[in-house]
This record gives C-alpha cells, structure tokens and sequence, in this order.
C-alpha cells in the first residue's frame, strides 16, 4: 500500500501540474459517473494530503476524495511541456520520479489524451496533462466540511509541518495495545505503513510487540522525529529508503533502492546490518512484521 509520502507528492504533483485549471473530469469505468458530472468543467483550487488521504479542492465547495487502498495509482501524461511523475501509487513498477517524453502528445491545438487504458475510475485533464485514477479503496465526492471530518478522525501527519506529535504519544501511552500495532492505526498516527513502521522501530531499538503503555515519552518523541525524517526522505526521493551511509558502504544514497534501501523490511533470515542477527518476519494484526530479535530484543 502506498504510504503517506506518495500522497504527499500526488498533492504537490497536482498543486503544480493542474491547479488553477479548469478540468475535464470524467469516469471512463462508469463507477464515479455522477461525480464526474458534477466536477466537470470546475477549477481545481489546490490540492492536499492527510496521511494515506487525497483532497482535491475544487471550486463550489467540492472535495475529490481518495485513498488508493492496496491497489489504486494516479498515472500522468501531457504534452512536451507537462513536467510531472509519470505513476504514483501501487503498483509502482515505473518509478515515481520518471517521466516518459517519449509519449507526449504534441502541445499544438486542444489537448487530446489517448483513450483510457484499463479501469480507470476518473480522469482529470488540465492544459497541458491528464491524470488517471484506477483501483482506489475510496473515491467519493464531498463537501469541504465532510472531507474535514474525515480528516479530523485522523492521527497527527508527520508530513505536517505544524503536526503537534502530543496527540501520538497520548495515544500510544495510553493503550495496551502493542505499539507495532498502533503505529499502523491511523487514527493514532497518520500516513505511516508497514515499511515506515518496521524500519522506524528498528531505527529506535524498539521491540514491535512492547505495549504502547510501556513506553516514556520521550521514546516516543523520539519515533516520532525519526518518523519525519524518514517520511521526508520519502517525498524527496520518490522511495522509500530508511539505510544511513554507514549500513550501506560505498552505496549512495540515489543507487540504494531496492537491494540496500532498508533495514529490516523484507529481510527476514538475513543478518541485521548493524549487529549481524538473523532478521526475524511474524504477523501482527494481520500485516507482515519484521524485526531484529537483539537489536530490538
């Protein structure tokens, strides 16, 4: 699933590529037909993200919601003159940050995206580019306020610079949970997924399974930075990656993706980078954990 970095580089994506636009907005798959009439031909007035959640502001008092679920990808294209990622989302076989010039359109007359390839829910077309959303958990159309609620049910952004993290450590402090668990909840935390989790506990030397309960604040706080910096690194590359210089000698950072990008994600059975354990893999409230047995012993 993708995590709240790649949300926060759709908003920007959108912000840059089509805000202020007014766009053509339809439903090629039929699901989203009756928002599509209703946005179609509005501005789109900016563009934000909440943890795992797409707000698509437009003109009127309308919201575009969306959540990608396990599957859902926004894919762009445009003429020459369209500067932006060519797919974000799941499944990301083409790289966030790759852009195909080789298939633009010519910038000449009216814009005229190729047909729709595939279940594609919506699709948005601006001046110089169009987007394509196929296989979201969630698309809806909403009012500012109703989009607002969904926002307030959920955790603290560690993309937010604002974010206040106290609400977080309360939360973690005050459930018996294990704090593996509460990582993932997006009402205690938002934007944060299985890679981002397992890689911050280790980074933190912290055990998954150790109930919320157990832990100081100022451990806590402590996640929390390393969170954002990890999050932040996220959005800048296009990639998860959560290795320091020193776990990946002589590898720069741009070439760490995939073999040297993380530390114990998907590394179950080979040595831990920083002690030379066995990486261990288990299940926690039914997603993949990974973990160091001594580093977070």
């Amino acid at each position: 699933m993708p995590e709240g970095h790649s949300i926060h580089r759709l908003a920007r994506q959108f912000a840059d590529c089509f805000a202020g636009q007014r766009l053509a907005v339809s439903s090629p798959q039929g699901r989203f037909a009756a928002g599509a009439a209703a946005l179609d031909g509005a501005v789109l007035e900016g563009a934000r993200a909440h943890g795992k959640q797409l707000f698509l502001d437009f003109a009127g008092d309308r919201v575009l919601r969306s959540h990608l679920g396990l599957y859902g990808a926004w894919s762009f294209g445009g003429t020459e003159r369209f500067r932006g990622a060519s797919s974000i989302g799941a499944p990301r076989r083409i790289g966030e940050r790759e852009v195909h010039d080789d298939d633009a359109v010519p910038s000449c007359g009216p814009l005229v995206p190729p047909p729709p390839v595939g279940a594609v829910r919506v699709r948005l077309v601006g001046d110089e580019g169009w987007a394509d959303l196929r296989g979201p958990t969630v698309c809806v159309l909403e009012t500012r306020a109703e989009a607002e609620a969904v926002r307030a049910r959920l955790g603290p952004d560690p993309l937010d610079p604002h974010a206040d993290p106290g609400p977080f450590v309360a939360a973690v402090r005050r459930s018996r949970r294990p704090v593996g668990a509460l990582l993932m909840d997006q009402a205690v935390v938002a934007g944060v997924g299985n890679i981002y989790r397992a890689e911050a506990l280790f980074r933190r030397g912290i055990d998954p399974m150790a109930p919320g309960r157990s832990l100081g604040e100022e451990p806590l706080r402590e996640l929390w930075a390393d969170v954002v910096a990890l999050m932040r690194t996220g959005v800048r590359l296009g990639r998860i990656v959560t290795t320091d210089p020193a776990d990946r000698p002589g590898v720069a950072e741009a070439e760490a993706w995939p073999a040297h990008a993380h530390l114990v994600y998907k590394r179950q059975g080979l040595p831990c980078r920083r002690c030379g354990t066995a990486v261990a893999a288990g299940e926690l409230e039914g997603r993949s954990l990974f973990w160091c047995p001594s580093c977070q012993g």
